[in-house]
C-alpha cells in the first residue's frame, strides 16, 4: 500500500472516487445528484491552485484504493478522507491516515459529521498520539491532536 500526492493528471482519477464518496455519503447529508447525475466536489480544481491544499491516492499493488484531501494552515485538517468498500477493514486506512500525519507534523484536527459513528470510531483507533475530542455546535465530533516530527 502506498500514499502517493495526487498530480494534475490523476484529477479525473481523484474526480471519479469522489464521486463514489460522495454517494457513500449521502446517505449521511441526504445529498442528490446534480441535472447530470453527478454529486460533484466545487472545491477539487483548488487542489492543483492553492499551496494549502494537498490531495492524496491511495494505491494496493497499483489499483486506486482511496484518497485523501487535506488542508493545512496553522491547523492541518483531514478535508476529505475516503476507502473503497473493497478495501475497507484491511488496514488500508490506517496506513493511509498515519501516512498522512507523518508528512504533516503539529497540529491537526479532523471532524465527522453527526450520525458518522464508524468514522468517529476508525479516527479514534487510528490517530497515534492522545487527542483531544469535542462535539460541535453544529453536532460534529472533532479531534484536536500534535503529531510529533518523525512519528
Amino acid at each position: 500500500m502506498e500514499v502517493i500526492p495526487a498530480e494534475p493528471e490523476h484529477r479525473p482519477l481523484l474526480r471519479q472516487l469522489l464521486e463514489l464518496y460522495r454517494y457513500d455519503f449521502s446517505e449521511l447529508d441526504q445529498s442528490d445528484v446534480n441535472e447530470n447525475g453527478f454529486y460533484g466536489y466545487r472545491w477539487l480544481d483548488a487542489y492543483w491552485t492553492e499551496s494549502e491544499r494537498h490531495p492524496f491516492l491511495f494505491l494496493v499493488e497499483g489499483h486506486p484504493a482511496g484518497f485523501a484531501l487535506v488542508r493545512s494552515g496553522r491547523a492541518t485538517e483531514m478535508a476529505e478522507f475516503f476507502v473503497l468498500r473493497k478495501y475497507r477493514g484491511q488496514g488500508i486506512g490506517t496506513k493511509a491516515a498515519r501516512s498522512l500525519f507523518s508528512r504533516f507534523p503539529g497540529k491537526w484536527l479532523v471532524s465527522q459529521v453527526p450520525g458518522n459513528d464508524a468514522a468517529t470510531g476508525f479516527w479514534r483507533a487510528v490517530i497515534p498520539v492522545p487527542f483531544h475530542e469535542q462535539r460541535l455546535d453544529n453536532g460534529q465530533v472533532r479531534q484536536s491532536f500534535d503529531i510529533p516530527p518523525f512519528l
